[in-house]
């Protein structure tokens, strides 16, 4: 018997933001598919749902193929968060336990979406990871081995190896380089197309510039579960 709903809804129950939470599964070591718990962290809490994203990075994925323009709606990212990870990281009860969530803040003049798993927008990223002191770990992230291990279709995640100490995190004693990672806001250029979009640097500062076919920067992934109180 599968007693992950309890288990979760212990979990939640209890949780506050910046909590940790594991939930679903997903490659964490690099040359190793076997995958193990992933750890999300709590943004948000209220009486209907309990925010989350995933602590580090855990895949390196572009945008979209090319660089042309798109919008969140139609890239690629959206379409494989959605898709394969979304059946790779959750077995069929733990998805059952994910709630849709409306994606409003998607850019300027871009569709509104409805997602198992989205992408913060940049505003999100301000908002809630500056709510409480101590919001730059939330903001700055390090990646999965797996997440930098250099991917088929060339994609392979940028981490920090210069002498900048503000660009590293310090986890069990251990100096790690930061990483970028992808928002889901679209930027309108000049001439209204939409061929970039917005990212987090190393410090955990919202860029403005991410052509969507850099193969560089990494996936956090964002989930929202049901409010146990519901």
């Amino acid at each position: 018997m599968d007693h992950t709903p309890v288990l979760l809804a212990r979990q939640l129950k209890q949780a506050g933001v910046n909590d940790l939470i594991e939930f679903g599964a997903y490659p964490l070591a690099a040359g190793d598919l076997a995958k193990e718990p992933i750890r999300w962290r709590v943004l948000d809490c209220s009486d209907s749902r309990v925010l989350l994203i995933s602590d580090r990075i855990l895949d390196c994925r572009r945008y979209h193929r090319e660089f042309a323009e798109t919008t969140w709606r139609d890239c690629d990212l959206r379409a494989w968060l959605n898709d394969a990870f979304f059946s790779a990281a959750f077995g069929e009860d733990e998805r059952e336990l994910v709630q849709s969530t409306p994606c409003t803040d998607n850019g300027d003049n871009t569709p509104d979406t409805v997602d198992n798993v989205f992408l913060l927008s940049a505003q999100e990223v301000r908002t809630l990871t500056d709510r409480t002191p101590g919001g730059r770990p939330r903001r700055a992230a390090i990646s999965t081995e797996f997440a930098r291990v250099p991917k088929m279709d060339g994609c392979r995640l940028y981490v920090y190896d210069k002498a900048v100490e503000r660009d590293y995190l310090v986890e069990n004693g251990k100096k790690r380089g930061c990483s970028w990672w992808w928002t889901r806001t679209q930027l309108q250029a000049q001439d209204g197309g939409s061929s970039r979009a917005a990212f987090i640097g190393a410090r955990g500062d919202v860029k403005s510039y991410g052509r969507v076919d850099l193969a560089r920067y990494g996936v956090r992934p964002a989930i929202s579960l049901r409010s146990p109180s519901t």
